[in-house]
Formats: C-alpha cells, structure tokens, sequence
C-alpha cells in the first residue's frame, strides 16, 4: 500500500501520526520520572519504542538514545522466535540482554510487552535502559581487560519477568541475587515495567477510537511516505564510491595494537550502501559489539545526514543496505567481551559521516570528541557500608560545521539528548566534590570554523574508592576537514596524596586515596577549512573568551595578540603568516 491508496483523509493520517509519537513521548516521560538510578532520570539512558507485530519501528519518543532504538527490534524478534506470535498474553513481559542478540554490553536490557486487538497480536511496547550494575568482575560491570561476556555480569535470554500481570518471583530472585544495586535497579525495573503498560494502555485507547483497520492502513502510509522522502534525497545526490577509513587506540587489553575502522559508501540510483570490510577483526578486549550495534551506527549516521528532519520508522530506512562481515569487532561472535562496544560505535560514525564528506560536503561536519571519557567511581560508604558507583561520561566538542563553529559542550553522536548528572546531585549521592568545571582552552580543531571545545573537569575524592575510565581515539585526534585541523584528545589525571601525578586512558578498579583529585579532560572537535582564513576578530573574541590561549592564537591562527591589550599586533601577525 502506498500513500496514494489510502482511503483516510491527510488530516486523520497527520493526527494519528502525532497520536503515535506522543504515546511513547508519554512514556518516555513517566520512565524519567518514576526510575530510580540517576543515570536513567538525569542521564536519560534509555530508549523508548512503539513496533509492530514483527518487531519493525511505527514511532520512537524523541529524547533517548539512537543507537539503543535503531536496533531494538532485533531484541524483540527473539522472542517472536522463541515464543511465537501464539505463545504471547495480555500482561506479559518480556527481558533480555543477552549479547549474541543485543550486540551491546550487558547493562543496556530491553523490556517489551505484547499488544493485542480483539484477541489479535498487533505489536509491541518496547524500553531499553541501563541498568547501573548487571554483575560481573567489577561494581558497575564496565571493566575496560575483560575478555569474555561471562566476565562482565548476567546474561538474560528472552525470559517473561512477568507473565499474565504477574512477576515471575523465580526470575527475579535470580536476577536480585546476581547483581550489587538490587534495590536501585528494582526501582528501576518498575519504571520500565510502567512505561510498558503505559503504552499498551495508551494504544488499547487509540484503537477504541479509530479501529485497528484505520491505524494499520495510516501506519502503512507513514511508512511508505518516509521511504519516499528518503529516496528522493539520496537520488539528488552524487552517485559514486566514496571511502574512509580511521582507528581506535587498542582494545583493553594490547596497547600497540590499533584497530582500524574502514567504511565503502556506494550512492547507487535511490538506494545507498554502507559497507564495512576491512575493519579490524574481533578482539580479545571488550571493545566489540555485535552486528546489531554496527546496524545502529549506520542507521544513526544515514538518518541524520539524510532526513535528519523525519521522524524515525521503519519506512526511512529500506533505501539503506550494510555489508557486515561476520567475525568483525562490530560483527562479534560467541562470547566476545562488549563492556565498551560503545566506544568503538562513536567512531564508526565519525567514519561514515568523513565517507558521506565527498557526496556531501556541505552537510557534513569534522569529527567530534567521540572517545566518550567514561568513568565510574566505585566504593562503600564507610558510616553504613553500603556501595555505591557513580557513572558519567564526559562533554567535549563536536566538529566544525561547513557555514559555523561546532557545538560545544555536548555528549556523542550516539548519545541523542543525554545529559550530565548535575553537580548537585553528584555532591548529594556520593563522597566527592567538583572542584573545577571550565573551558579546556586550545582543545578545539583550528580551522576557517574551528570546533567545539572540550572541558576539564576536577572531583576531590572525599573517601577511598576504585576508578574506572574508558578514553578513545587519542591515536586518532579527533579529525578535521577541508584544511581544518586535529583537536586535542582527553584523558584522566589522578593525583593521589603522596604519589606523582598519573595519567590514564583506560583503567580498571585504579585505587583513589581519599582527598586526592581526579582531573577529566575531554576532547575536542576537529576544524573545518584552513585556520589563517578565519577572520582576525572572531581569534580576538575566542582569546578574550578563553577558548583560545595568547599561544594558541600564534600557533594555531598565526596570530600575534598583546597579552595587555588582547589586541592584534598587525605587523607582527603580517611576518608570522608571511614566514
């Protein structure tokens, strides 16, 4: 069916549309509010979906994260697998987390539920959200040297926690008995849970109103009308092959190892491929993912350079096909270790958007911070005993973008609208205090537009406790384009009493002494167009702003600025871009 043979009127196709984005919006909005980790209802680490009978995408809530929704539906055909279109019941629940299915590190666990009309399996409600700890060897289950899946917490393969209404208190306990924040994440499991029922609810209305017949013919039409538009810009672009390639630092485990990533883009009449041969092989660290992972990348770089105007469905993404080699570390296979699959995904999408920069230079920006910065300090209160880990990921920059500046301070492309927690919740829940959160000067990729900048964040350690950390892409700089320069890539300074200062990319369960500092530096975004192009009184502003030092200036911009005045020395600024 196309959009043309519908027999409902434009106006009712627009209401149902919006009718079905709102329904998970609305339960978007009531997981935020009702979980009780901060890092769903500050971070906002979830996704929330509405999928049909075969698992494939009718609307997504607007605020999670691309890479959990663009492959969810692989999740839920494994119970369609499993169970059959028979073997589902009006209040069941379905979990899962299982990684030769999810692809994704053991913390990210879907939960779905059945929707039925009349007796009828019509679709899905469907949450992923992470889980603060799943088990494994270390408190948060982020270990950056695991080795396998079994190393790094519980796996779940398609189960019903609940089954007719009802918790299944057998799978709960073994889940309660396997994993170190059981209360957390039980509050946790109920927000989920609720955002399940919500749309199931919420849907049961939509049909009481307009009849299934009429919500099915409008889902068609929306899909059909997405794939239309999609088509119609891929074919306005030109045609041809373009290619890139770049690579992560290492994989956890052997640190003179890289591991290249490699992306053939081939635009073909209406229809584009995204081919990943030649990227590195599976490795023995926890830096892969499956090959749902690698799907969601390229479904998260296609959409958002093609229709990034569109709301996501099924229909916006039949013109595109990947070329996945089994075995791959975004192909893995058996029980690859993937603590940190999501790592390596921020860099396969820099690295499609610098294939996409040849057809399409003028939507394309320069690479952004993408290492991520992920850290976790693990400890116990000392007046009760109780543990606790603390989970964020820095904001640095994004590239510069082909008519402005990039953006700064955000999270990654495959974080969506995530958030930082806030300071003050930081300082309430744990023993830590920031000290310091500013503009890290110079971090940002010189250019005609340079790019984001990074910043440098500093917690005094209140008590001992454990760090973990996780920071990429320091072989790869953060890249530029068109002339633009590398921004400067991050870290973590550990400064405990008594020891020299120490700096790490990645480390597992480091010890922290109690009134020492951690210092987290994240990266910047690369520069787009050569740097002595950028007008001399946008290098004044970012020198009297503090993103750009006196010596940044000259070196970067060949710029001479007074350090009393912060005015331009013309004549010295004329021999230094002379020489």
């Amino acid at each position: 069916m196309n959009a043309s043979t519908m027999t409902q009127d434009p106006v009712s196709l627009e209401i149902i549309r919006s009718l079905l984005i709102a329904i998970v919006d609305e339960a978007e909005i009531n997981l935020s509010r009702t979980a009780l980790s901060p890092i769903i209802y500050e971070v906002k680490d979830y996704c929330v979906c509405l999928l049909d009978k075969e698992a494939r995408t009718i609307s997504q809530s607007r605020g999670g994260i691309p890479t959990f929704m663009a492959d969810l539906g692989e999740a839920v055909r494994d119970g369609i697998e499993i169970y059959g279109e028979t073997g589902f019941e009006p209040g069941d629940v379905a979990i899962i987390n299982y990684s030769g299915v999810c692809g994704q590190h053991l913390n990210n666990v879907v939960m779905y539920a059945p929707i039925f009309w009349q007796g009828e399996l019509i679709g899905f409600a469907a949450n992923r959200a992470h889980w603060s700890d799943v088990g494994g060897a270390v408190a948060g289950s982020f270990a950056t040297n695991s080795t396998e899946i079994f190393q790094e917490g519980l796996q779940i393969r398609t189960v019903k926690l609940v089954k007719r209404g009802k918790m299944d208190d057998e799978i709960a306990r073994m889940i309660r008995y396997n994993i170190r924040f059981p209360d957390l994440t039980f509050g946790d499991i109920a927000a989920q849970l609720s955002a399940c029922e919500l749309i199931v609810r919420r849907t049961g209305d939509l049909l009481a109103k307009y009849g299934w017949e009429m919500i099915r013919e409008c889902i068609e039409a929306i899909w059909n009308q997405s794939e239309a538009v999609v088509r119609s810009y891929i074919a306005q672009l030109p045609q041809g092959r373009y290619e890139a390639e770049s690579f992560l630092d290492d994989d956890g485990i052997d640190p003179d190892r890289t591991l290249p990533i490699k992306v053939a883009l081939t635009i073909e009449g209406d229809e584009i491929e995204i081919d990943f041969t030649g990227t590195a092989d599976q490795t023995r660290g926890p830096m892969n993912s499956g090959e749902s992972g690698a799907f969601a990348a390229a479904r998260v770089a296609f959409k958002s350079l093609i229709a990034s105007d569109m709301p996501p469905n099924d229909g916006a993404f039949r013109p595109l096909k990947i070329k996945l080699p089994p075995g791959t570390m975004i192909s893995a296979k058996g029980s690859a270790a993937m603590a940190h699959w999501n790592l390596s995904l921020k860099t396969v999408i820099d690295t499609i958007y610098k294939a996409f920069s040849g057809a399409m230079p003028d939507r394309v920006p320069a690479a952004h911070h993408a290492g991520q910065g992920l850290y976790l300090l693990n400890g116990a209160d000392p007046k009760t005993g109780e543990r606790y880990s603390m989970l964020d990921s820095t904001l640095g920059g994004w590239g510069a973008q082909p008519d402005h500046d990039g953006f700064s301070p955000m999270k990654t492309t495959t974080h969506g609208d995530t958030r930082n927690i806030p300071i003050e919740v930081e300082e309430t829940f744990f023993p830590i205090r920031v000290e310091r959160w500013a503009w890290r000067a110079d971090s940002a990729g010189a250019g005609r537009y340079r790019g984001g900048l990074g910043l440098s964040k500093v917690y005094r350690i209140l008590e001992d406790c454990t760090l973990i950390a996780a920071f990429e892409r320091t072989k790869c700089p953060p890249w530029g384009l068109f002339g633009g320069q590398p921004a400067k890539t991050g870290c973590v300074i550990v400064r405990n009493p008594g020891e020299a200062p120490r700096e790490f990319r990645k480390v597992t369960a480091y010890p922290l002494k109690k009134g020492g500092t951690i210092e987290l530096l994240s990266a910047g975004g690369g520069g787009r167009g050569e740097s002595f192009e950028r007008p001399l009184d946008e290098v004044l502003a970012d020198v009297r702003n503090g993103y750009i030092t006196i010596e940044g200036a000259k070196d970067d911009y060949g710029v001479v600025v007074d350090p009393v005045t912060l005015k331009a020395d013309l004549s010295a600024t004329a021999a230094l871009r002379g020489a």
